[in-house]
């Protein structure tokens, strides 16, 4: 079978930075390929690298069935893409942005009009379409965004962290327009910091860290692998954290991180809260927080890599500076 999107080996060095390590993924033609990972993981230079923004320093990789580097010009017929940031003018209206990416597309003007008022009425934007993109709101201007790299129609769509900086109600409109284009037969390769908006999206799911991919599966499957649950316990009196700390890694399947006196550990079996509680009654410990909730982003990748996704916040800005200079030379 063969794959709308196909990845082997890629590697990519900006100078002494090492941004990927060998990714290799395959996305199915209808389906959303979530990619999660911290800042500075790796996604948007494997996204680039795809979307034939920038060529890989070892590897291989087919859009559509075209190879990125030499096909390049046959790949951006079939994609579309956003990045984390609204790309459209802010000076111009909704209607504007779209009419001229239809004609930089080769559409007449009657053909570029009507693709614009579709995309504006699909997207919810009509009532705004002759306003000045600068009066939008973040998820006006995202969804303006989404709509203008659609305006070609393409068979497949990359969505470089989308919903950064949405609000919730914004970010669950974007999830439900993923969900109609996936419907229409659009391939999508979603990179995204959230472990709920890969929950809610992606049929398949690959987590990168540092250039690697460290985890690959179904949304059950990486939960599973990590627990699906994770337990916090913070004692009332801090000096019992160590002795909190023990009982919860004795009864766990993983050892318990702690941080600012709040013990968490993932688990994989709700009934261990009551275990613990006992536990801690007998030792005469008194808590003033236990509870249990999904596991975050941030805590799978620590059971996945042992260190936090804010630990590399530097690396982060290293790699972005490596690709400007990329860009600009």
């Amino acid at each position: 079978m063969s794959h709308a999107i196909r990845a082997e080996g890629l590697e990519k060095r900006f100078g002494e930075t090492h941004a990927l390590r060998g990714v290799s993924l395959t996305a199915d033609a209808g389906t959303v390929l979530g990619v999660l990972g911290p800042n500075g993981a790796g996604k948007t230079t494997m996204t680039r690298i795809l979307a034939t923004l920038s060529q890989a320093t070892a590897g291989h990789a087919e859009v559509g069935g075209f190879d990125v580097r030499t096909e390049a010009h046959r790949v951006r017929q079939l994609i579309g893409l956003t990045g984390q940031y609204a790309g459209v003018d802010e000076m111009l209206t909704g209607t504007e942005n779209l009419v001229l990416i239809a004609r930089l597309l080769g559409l007449s003007r009657n053909e570029s009009k009507a693709r614009a008022a579709e995309l504006l009425q699909r997207f919810a934007l009509t009532d705004a379409a002759e306003r000045a993109a600068k009066t939008y709101s973040g998820g006006m201007r995202r969804r303006l965004d989404l709509a203008a790299s659609l305006v070609g129609r393409p068979q497949i769509l990359f969505l470089d962290e989308p919903t950064t900086g949405l609000d919730p109600r914004s970010r669950g409109d974007l999830w439900e327009i993923v969900r109609g284009l996936t419907a229409d037969g659009v391939t999508v390769l979603l990179t995204t910091q959230y472990l709920e908006e890969a929950d809610q999206l992606a049929d398949d799911i690959v987590v990168i860290d540092r250039g690697e991919i460290i985890a690959h599966g179904t949304s059950d499957m990486l939960k599973a692998q990590v627990g699906g649950q994770t337990l916090e316990v913070r004692p009332i009196q801090a000096g019992d954290g160590e002795a909190v700390a023990a009982i919860v890694g004795d009864l766990a399947d993983a050892p318990p991180e702690v941080r600012e006196g709040l013990v968490s550990v993932p688990i994989a079996d709700p009934a261990m809260m009551p275990a613990v509680v006992r536990r801690l009654d007998d030792a005469g410990i008194a808590v003033g927080e236990l509870a249990l909730r999904k596991s975050s982003l941030d805590e799978v990748f620590f059971a996945l890599t042992g260190h936090h996704s804010d630990d590399i916040d530097a690396e982060a800005n290293e790699l972005a500076a490596g690709a400007t200079k990329e860009t600009s030379a």
